[in-house]
């Protein structure tokens, strides 16, 4: 979801945009902003939410020292000394008269640490310092459950399973052999003790007792149902992710160009909607932290931008490959040509600023025509025999 990062395009004044998506995108690079908000994402997986408390580092290459400090979710909790007065808070968060959090406890220790069995320090973070990421499934819901809470019986049906199959198959190639007799038990065959075992040599060969037959137990593990079982619980458990299972299982054997785009559309659905409330919740409040802070140094920002209360902006993130680019860029001319998109929504698409694109391209084209180089054209016959092929 998150992919390489986040880019930022300012929607104000023209001259002071290039700055200002510089700047932001050099300080992201310095605290490793993507690498925190993968972090994060994974958090909200697992653990159902993600903390993080925008904080002053002074240790920061860059003009702001803002930064982004992860918290564990188990740390945000209601101390003991708070547990007398709960009517205003929810595991850790503290609300308003209107419902707002006003502020988190953070334990300076994860719960699991011996240190908590003697002492039970803790900050108190105010709300405007701290970032929750979480899906609210209910009204009133305050804290975040793991979205891999449907798959959790899953996983350890799939562990059994795997484990009974490999306890199957050495407990059958532990016998080398077996000695057995087809008489019947009060039969001539010559006395053995039972369950004894005889070392047998390699590439020898040996005489058996009378009446007896040397053979091996058949390995009937894994069965042939097995590989569709486990395929069956990797669904499963992808299901609750929106995620299609080639892409769980990182194979797609089975599947055809056409089922492949079907499935593919839902989990891009589900990843477009992630992006746009990490976009809200998350991104948005650390744009504007740091702008508060940059707008404090002299010298760093255009004097006008300090008048400015609203700062429009859009994020871009990475885009999808289509598995078939040709066919694509066929339906991209075609949409462009009859105005059913902009260059803006093209671009957008595969993550990219149009405006950055069509200067990137200007300066190509002049370069081009100074060298005497022509682009080379795709005849539209070309085009039909390609159509026509496939």
């Amino acid at each position: 979801m998150v992919g390489t990062g986040p880019r930022l395009q300012m929607l104000t004044d023209d001259n002071g945009n290039g700055i200002i998506e510089t700047e932001f995108m050099n300080w992201a690079s310095q605290i490793r902003l993507a690498q925190k908000l993968r972090t994060m994402r994974m958090a909200r997986a697992s653990d159902g939410e993600a903390f993080g408390i925008l904080s002053i580092n002074r240790n920061l290459n860059s003009p702001v020292k803002l930064d982004l400090r992860l918290v564990e979710a188990d740390q945000v909790t209601t101390p003991w000394s708070k547990y007398f007065n709960q009517q205003s808070q929810v595991d850790g968060i503290e609300f308003d008269e209107f419902g707002n959090p006003a502020n988190y406890f953070v334990l300076k220790n994860h719960p699991g640490s011996m240190s908590l069995v003697f002492e039970q320090d803790y900050n108190t973070v105010d709300a405007g310092s701290m970032v929750h990421w979480f899906r609210a499934e209910r009204p009133g819901q305050s804290r975040g459950i793991p979205e891999i809470t449907p798959a959790l019986p899953l996983f350890a049906q799939l562990r059994r399973y795997t484990l009974a199959v490999i306890a199957a198959a050495e407990t059958a190639a532990d016998f080398a052999a077996v000695l057995y007799t087809d008489s019947p038990a009060n039969g001539e065959a010559a006395n053995l003790e039972p369950m004894d075992v005889v070392q047998l040599e390699k590439r020898m060969a040996t005489t058996l007792p009378d009446g007896w037959k040397l053979g091996q137990i058949e390995a009937h593990q894994p069965t042939t149902t097995y590989g569709e079982f486990k395929n069956q619980i990797l669904n499963e458990i992808a299901r609750c992710l929106n995620m299609p299972f080639n892409i769980a299982a990182c194979n797609s054997s089975g599947y055809n160009y056409a089922s492949g785009r079907l499935d593919h559309q839902t989990y891009y659905k589900s990843i477009r909607v992630d992006q746009a409330d990490m976009a809200m919740v998350v991104l948005d409040r650390i744009l504007q932290a740091w702008l508060d802070e940059a707008i404090l140094i002299s010298d760093y920002l255009p004097l006008n931008w300090r008048t400015i209360r609203r700062f429009p902006h859009q994020w871009f993130w990475d885009g999808t490959e289509h598995v078939d680019p040709a066919k694509e860029a066929k339906a991209q001319e075609m949409r462009l040509s009859n105005h059913t998109t902009t260059l803006a929504d093209e671009y957008a698409k595969q993550g990219k600023d149009w405006e950055v694109e069509l200067y990137q391209r200007a300066r190509e084209k002049k370069l081009m025509d100074k060298l005497g180089i022509s682009p080379e054209k795709i005849t539209t016959s070309i085009m039909e025999k390609d159509d026509e092929s496939e």
